[in-house]
């Protein structure tokens, strides 16, 4: 009959059967003594392990003179092996004999009781596996492992109980039973030396929070110790861009409560006093630098706040404006001249010649299936060419946006002679393909659902291929395209799509619109701000499904036409984040030539702009505008699907296609020839914590839509000025991004369509 007897029991009481014996002192041995030569070693009890093999881990050996001295040392070394629960040796005449009792192997490892973490995970932290030799360290090391696990995940808690069944033939099943406990929370951060900012400011600023019922989508609220040696540091960096020169945080404590479910944290900091900017100066100690030039990269003001981030910005600065002129050698270093009494900081940048050195090789590690020829080809430097920090730094920017690794590391070592040096470059890479599925509302489209799959690193050449299925209530879409980011060798980023499209347009123009295509497209960077991109699309788009009562300028359109179009476009960008600015601008020009080919002509051409200005540090204005123009050539009219519809997300307060040109009779929306919109808004917070993604914002919309001379008295159109006012709430929430609107229309035309509220929400799981 099997029995199962708990380890911790076996562990304990003295010999007990997994007991291990303390190796005993062979010269206080009955019947041992010195002088004697061994005739002959006999082993007993071993099962599995040879006799051969444990005569092997002895120091002493038959025909050696007995020593009591070296008869201990085998002792100890047959223990050491871990293959034994007891050893004992006595000697009968000549005879040494050996007495063991082997340790059990393992038949299984289990785990019982673990919800939260896999029992794969478990599995493959604990050293012990099926025909492993069982002992009690590895037993005991196994079990801190695992609770080493539990405490990454939050689990302070948790217990774990190792029980043993013992099987024939001296094999046992191991156990590990677990009560993982409930989550240990952190349930208070305090702020000990604050002065300036408040513990709800600061508590927006470290990563680790406080646990809130709307946190169970977020693990931010469990307590991590490298999360909390992070928060230091962003402490730190927080108080040094606010002109907190001497800040310190001087501890950050984590107390466990008794009953081990909560964390108490307090971090003690010590701010100083507030610092600005002193006399900022420029020493240029480098041949064919002018200090002029290079003065108007400072951007650094007299008397504003000290901000330690905007030095590092000045380094770069500089550093990459004397690498452009021509001089690769340069080491930009800051003298600060503290000044406490007058809480001014006086820098001066000194550009000196840098050391000479240059790249001997790029050494690149850990990337499994990214070739290297997809890092190698984003670094700013080539092997041979001189060594340059600047460089240094945005050639690991550009590594880390490709979104290929969890993790880059480059280390600049020594080469193989003083003014060589090797870049080692390691990666950890990170799955790239992914798998969307997303449901959602829009107000012009209705609900919908959308299915995508794509690559970022096809084959681990850094392609990308995507394909998309969308389906709507009044639209469907289906799009495939492939990107090779760099075509011939080259920088360009060169693509081709298939798409079709179907629209349901009944309720704005009484129609249904169909297309399907292709289109060729490569972009290239001129300047790290300013891109280009070429289009060339090729399209067989459709009018079905036309009213009876459908206006005439509509009825005369049914039917399928090809357009054949070259399109250029042009951008400048210097905002600081693509998809949350809070300063710089960008514009944008784009040209569509349609007439290579095919019976539509025409030529259009559209201009973007945006910029934004951070009022507050949350308080974020922005003054974006739109504008755009077609006209038909050799004679040909513009087709109805080319025009203009104003409406909707470009002019709140109006339905999409509201604005503009309309059929007298009917009302039927018509597009317009031209087209200007804007927005002035202003996102604010809404005084709740930042993590729950909610803002608010307030808007005036403006714009108008016409067509060109000469106009039809059936067709309602005017080119008066159009403005609505507004607010809006957006929510980046666990389940996708919701946006609301609330748009009133302030000067409006009689025969424009309204729309009092806009909501879109949808997700990507």
């Amino acid at each position: 009959m099997i029995r199962i007897i708990a380890i911790c029991l076996a562990l304990v009481i003295p010999g007990g059967p997994l007991a291990m014996a303390q190796s005993p002192d062979a010269s206080a041995m009955p019947g041992l003594s010195g002088g004697d030569v061994i005739q002959d070693i006999i082993v007993e009890g071993a099962q599995r392990v040879e006799s051969g093999t444990v005569i092997s881990y002895m120091v002493i050996k038959k025909g050696d003179v007995f020593d009591p001295e070296r008869v201990d040392r085998s002792l100890k070394s047959l223990f050491a092996t871990g293959l034994f629960a007891d050893v004992s040796i006595s000697r009968q005449g000549g005879v040494l004999i050996v007495n063991v009792v082997e340790n059990p192997v393992i038949n299984r490892v289990a785990f019982e009781g673990n919800k939260k973490v896999e029992s794969d995970v478990l599995e493959a932290e604990v050293t012990l596996r099926p025909r492993v030799i069982f002992t009690r360290t590895k037993v005991q090391n196994d079990v801190k492992r695992l609770l080493a696990i539990y405490r990454v995940n939050g689990r302070f808690a948790a217990s774990i109980e190792p029980k043993v069944i013992q099987l024939p033939q001296n094999r046992v099943d191991l156990v590990f039973e677990i009560n993982e406990g409930k989550p240990t929370d952190v349930r208070k951060i305090r702020f000990v030396g604050n002065g300036e900012f408040s513990d709800s400011r600061l508590r927006e600023i470290v990563q680790t929070k406080e646990t809130r019922w709307w946190r169970f989508f977020s693990s931010s609220d469990r307590y991590d110790p490298d999360r909390l040696t992070f928060d230091r540091e962003l402490l730190r960096r927080f108080y040094l861009q606010k002109g907190f020169a001497d800040f310190r945080v001087l501890s950050a404590i984590a107390e466990l409560s008794p009953n081990r479910e909560s964390f108490f944290i307090t971090f003690t900091m010590e701010e100083g006093g507030r610092y600005k900017f002193g006399n900022v100066d420029l020493a240029v100690r480098l041949k064919g630098v002018e200090k002029d030039k290079l003065a108007k990269k400072l951007e650094l003001k007299s008397g504003d706040w000290y901000d330690a981030s905007e030095i590092e910005n000045v380094i770069t600065r500089l550093t990459t404006h004397v690498n452009d002129s021509g001089q690769p050698f340069v080491d930009v270093r800051p003298r600060i001249n503290r000044n406490r009494e007058k809480r001014e900081i006086d820098i001066t940048f000194e550009v000196n010649e840098g050391a000479h050195v240059f790249v001997e090789r790029i050494d690149i590690t850990g990337n499994v299936r990214t070739l290297d020829r997809v890092i190698r080809r984003e670094f700013r430097f080539v092997e041979g060419d001189a060594f340059n920090v600047s460089k240094l730094r945005r050639s690991r920017s550009r590594i880390q946006d490709l979104d290929f690794f969890q993790r880059v590391n480059i280390d600049q070592v020594p080469g193989s002679a003083p003014d060589k040096t090797v870049i080692k470059t390691t990666v950890e890479e990170k799955a790239t393909g992914s798998v969307l599925l997303g449901a959602g509302f829009s107000t012009t489209s209705g609900a919908l659902v959308d299915l995508g799959l794509q690559e970022q690193n096809f084959l681990g050449r850094g392609q990308t291929i995507r394909f998309n299925v969308t389906v709507a209530q009044k639209r469907n879409d289906i799009d495939l395209s492939f990107t090779e980011p760099y075509f011939l060798g080259r920088e360009i980023a060169a693509g081709i799509d298939a798409f079709r499209t179907s629209e349901d347009l009944q309720d704005e123009s009484s129609f249904d619109r169909e297309a399907t295509g292709a289109s060729l497209r490569m972009g290239y960077p001129i300047t790290d701000r300013l891109r280009q991109n070429w289009k060339y699309s090729f399209n067989r788009s459709k009018i079905d499904n036309v009213a009876l009562t459908a206006s005439p300028f509509i009825q005369e359109e049914s039917g399928s036409r090809i357009i054949s179009e070259v399109g250029h476009g042009l951008s400048y960008d210097t905002r600081d984040s693509r998809l949350n600015p809070t300063k710089g601008y960008i514009v944008s020009m784009a040209n569509d030539y349609a007439g290579v080919g095919g019976p539509t002509k025409h030529f259009r051409v559209r201009l973007k702009g945006a910029q934004y200005y951070p009022v507050t540090e949350d308080w974020v204005l922005s003054v974006r505008g739109d504008a755009g123009y077609i006209v038909g050539l050799f004679d040909k009219n513009v087709r109805l699907l080319d025009r203009f519809f104003v409406g909707g997300e470009s002019i709140r307060g109006f339905e999409p296609s509201g604005i503009g040109p309309r059929d007298k009779n009917t009302l039927d929306a018509l597009g317009g020839e031209w087209r200007y919109s804007g927005t002035v808004e202003m996102a604010f917070p809404l005084g709740l914590p930042n993590e729950l993604g909610i803002k608010g914002r307030i808007f005036s919309d403006f714009g108008s839509s016409g067509k060109t001379e000469p106009k039809s008295p059936d067709i309602l159109d005017s080119s008066s000025l159009r403005v609505s006012v507004g607010a809006g709430l957006t929510w980046i929430s666990p389940f996708g991004p919701i946006g609301i609107d609330l748009g009133i229309p302030l000067l409006k035309e009689s025969f424009d369509e309204k729309e009092l509220v806009r909501l879109n929400f949808g997700t990507k799981f």
